[in-house]
């Protein structure tokens, strides 16, 4: 057993686990954080996708003591129902949501790039959404949704 500190969503939780457990058991199932989602365990759908210190990973390969003492944001922490973020927005209003279940990683994949870039260009955007499978919406709206968040964020002065 291990303690496990780190901050999640703004708020600090210490845990006592298995450290070799993979980030995105302990989400869901100690932390009951399931908009964190479990698609292939291999690192190549993105469903699993969190951000550590700001930089898209994925959780289902990242041993949870890898988190220890770093800060942690779920989809949980990106925006709510009352309150969603504006890539969330962009996402559901150009059609770029159907079953909703990769929906998470690309937020957060999303919200890695506008960290380091905050006026990506097309092919910047999709080599930002490499490695995040959906299996509905063909892709198309969602980087036409994420170019329309670039661009309202730019005209807000935000990410």
């Amino acid at each position: 057993m291990a303690t496990l500190e780190m901050t999640i969503n703004g708020k600090v939780v210490v845990l006592e686990l298995d450290g070799m457990r993979p980030l995105v058991d302990i989400l869901r199932d100690d932390l009951g954080l399931t908009g964190t989602k479990i698609g292939c365990r291999e690192g190549e759908c993105g469903a699993c996708t969190v951000l550590l210190d700001g930089q898209a990973v994925n959780s289902c390969l990242l041993p949870a003591m890898k988190a220890h003492g770093r800060s942690v944001i779920t989809i949980e922490g990106i925006g709510t129902v009352e309150s969603p973020h504006l890539v969330q927005i962009a996402l559901a209003e150009a059609g770029g949501v159907q079953c909703g279940y990769c929906t998470p990683g690309f937020v957060l994949a999303t919200k890695s790039l506008l960290n380091d870039n905050p006026n990506p260009s097309e092919d910047e955007i999709r080599e930002a959404m490499v490695g995040h499978l959906c299996r509905c919406t063909g892709y198309v709206q969602i980087i036409e949704a994420i170019q329309d968040a670039v661009s309202q964020l730019r005209h807000e002065g935000g990410s």
